[in-house]
């Protein structure tokens, strides 16, 4: 019996599971996303400088940087792919268990790479494959995390739940930055290259074990184990992402469509600005990166009150809001980083990431309530890692080189414009569900697939 069948009588009790739950998949959350915007700051003041080969100029070098960080985005559909077929055949929780060591061994070891200087072109070669292992399990990560909420969520208040892992995200970005910024204005520029930056990376094996220890207390949702055990009693029940792909294509390409301007704006706001900080403007890091983390806070404080507002008047007009406001944030927030002016750039930032608190807080239940549970950890795993490959891994890319090129800002404001009116058309073209029951949905599901058995024996 599901959260959503039981009695008024049982909403204690309820509750208390859902915030178990929902402690579990943030807990994990967390760490992984610790390890990988790690990996994204360190990128914009260490790697270009220590495991990379000096290039004629400082933008060279940090889009080289760049480039290896987004080997991580490349790598994350593979395991959407990988990890989406095993959640949805033996489930969240182990799979959940799998990803999280992945991504700490790889982050460990990543602090312990030798530099440039030392072993040469192994040093960016070894970044690059530790970089690949981290994106993999990133991969399969988040459909597990939050499906892990979504699926023992209540019907009305899904969105509201499953943004909670959304906003462990900015708290893993949190830590990230203020482990670094603590680095590097408690350690000299010398000592914080030669060795404090390593200790940000080594700090990922103790929340790793907490976040494994904490997710091996949590169960399956029912509702998963409904659907599993009706696919190990029908074989022709299929699942993964040749499955998801076939039967629904038109949720893969609206979760894909949705993600593209939220993915491009979020890796501008909060990697792109401290390229354009701390490179063009010439602002001092530790300053840049204790704004960064003050706007994460807000950020993490924003989603689970931006989901809440999703259960209420729906998915589509909150999401809606929150692409057309993105899309403006270009053409007045570097001009508002012109000034120089510390809290000028702090509120620039928080506003950025409450337009994209706006679309991203909603993408859980989203995604969740397009795909039956049979097939749900592939088809938002695909939805929402492919969109990455050319939407966050690039954007820090091309930002960073039309600076160079140019030395303005306009062409990264357009550029966040145009993915703004790609997502826009997504979000005109998706059906509102809120309120959505997932045992109707696969109700539905079932149905059709019954209607098709028929019809199959009648070719034949």
């Amino acid at each position: 019996m599901s959260v959503n069948q039981r009695s008024a009588g049982s909403a204690g009790s309820e509750t208390s599971l859902l915030k178990k739950i929902v402690s579990a998949s943030m807990a994990g959350t967390v760490v992984e996303w610790y390890d990988f915007f790690l990996y994204a700051t360190a990128s914009t003041i260490v790697f270009n400088k220590v495991l990379l080969p000096k290039m004629g100029n400082e933008y060279d070098a940090i889009i080289a940087a760049f480039l290896t960080y987004a080997v991580g985005f490349v790598a994350r559909p593979l395991g959407g792919i990988v990890f989406g077929q095993i959640g949805d055949r033996i489930g969240r929780k182990q799979t959940l268990q799998i990803t999280i060591i992945l991504i700490g061994v790889a982050t460990v070891l990543m602090g312990c790479l030798p530099t440039y200087a030392q072993i040469g072109a192994w040093a960016p070669i070894l970044l690059v494959l530790l970089r690949f292992i981290q994106g993999l399990a990133l991969g399969g990560e988040w459909g597990g995390a939050v499906l892990l909420v979504a699926e023992h969520a209540p019907d009305k208040s899904r969105a509201f739940w499953a943004s909670w892992p959304q906003a462990a995200v900015p708290l893993g970005n949190v830590l990230a930055t203020v482990v670094l910024w603590l680095m590097t204005t408690t350690l000299s520029n010398d000592a914080f290259l030669a060795w404090g930056w390593r200790v940000a990376f080594w700090l990922s094996a103790i929340v790793v074990v907490v976040g494994y220890y904490i997710r091996t207390k949590i169960d399956e949702a029912p509702i998963f184990q409904e659907a599993k055990a009706e696919m190990d009693s029908e074989k022709a029940a299929g699942y993964g992402v040749f499955e998801v792909l076939k039967r629904y294509p038109r949720g893969v390409l609206t979760g894909m469509g949705l993600r593209f301007a939220e993915n491009i704006m979020y890796y501008l706001v909060v990697t792109f600005s401290i390229v354009y900080l701390g490179t063009g403007l010439k602002m001092n890091t530790g300053s840049i990166l204790g704004v960064i983390a003050i706007a994460h806070i807000c950020h993490f404080a924003i989603i689970p009150l931006v989901g809440r507002l999703a259960d209420r008047v729906g998915r589509r007009p909150v999401y809606l809001v929150g692409t057309i406001l993105g899309g403006t944030w270009g053409f007045w927030a570097f001009p508002a980083f012109g000034t120089k002016n510390t809290v000028v750039i702090l509120v620039t930032i928080i506003v950025g990431l409450m337009f994209h608190a706006l679309m991203y807080a909603g993408q859980p239940a989203i995604m969740s309530e397009m795909f039956p549970t049979r097939m749900r950890y592939s088809g938002v795993s695909i939805s929402y890692q492919v969109t990455s490959i050319v939407a966050g891994s690039l954007a820090p890319v091309f930002a960073t080189e039309w600076l160079k090129a140019t030395g303005s800002w306009w062409p990264t404001a357009v550029y966040l414009a145009i993915a703004g009116v790609i997502t826009l058309v997504a979000v005109l073209s998706l059906r509102e569900t809120k309120g959505a029951s997932l045992h109707a949905l696969d109700a539905a599901d079932a149905a059709k697939q019954r209607s098709e058995v028929p019809e199959a024996g009648a070719r034949a």
